[in-house]
């Protein structure tokens, strides 16, 4: 799959873990969806590389609400200057799975 790019409104989610998220626009998340069982490892998650403001790393996506989140850690938040509530651009590529 080729880079994709969009923009997302962070959002914070207060569960047992509290954790910042992405989500997906529902375009996005139709062509991820598309190739989602190729490269799923297990739970749905879907490996991904990821640039933010000039910060890339790696993660998971996972499938909620009908559509998939994008985890972002602390660290890379704050290299990226992010918090919730702000709108980003994401430059994101599905990856294979390395399992």
């Amino acid at each position: 799959m080729d880079w994709l790019s969009f923009e997302t409104e962070v959002i914070y989610w207060r569960g047992p873990s509290p954790f910042f998220y992405a989500p997906l626009p529902a375009t996005v998340a139709a062509g991820v969806a598309q190739v989602a069982r190729q490269v799923s490892y297990g739970w749905g998650m879907i490996p991904v590389e990821v640039e933010l403001n000039g910060v890339r790393f790696t993660t998971a996506l996972f499938p909620k609400d009908g559509t998939y989140y994008l985890p972002l850690k602390n660290a890379v938040r704050r290299e990226a200057g992010v918090t919730a509530g702000d709108v980003i651009k994401v430059d994101m590529k599905v990856v294979a799975s390395s399992s």
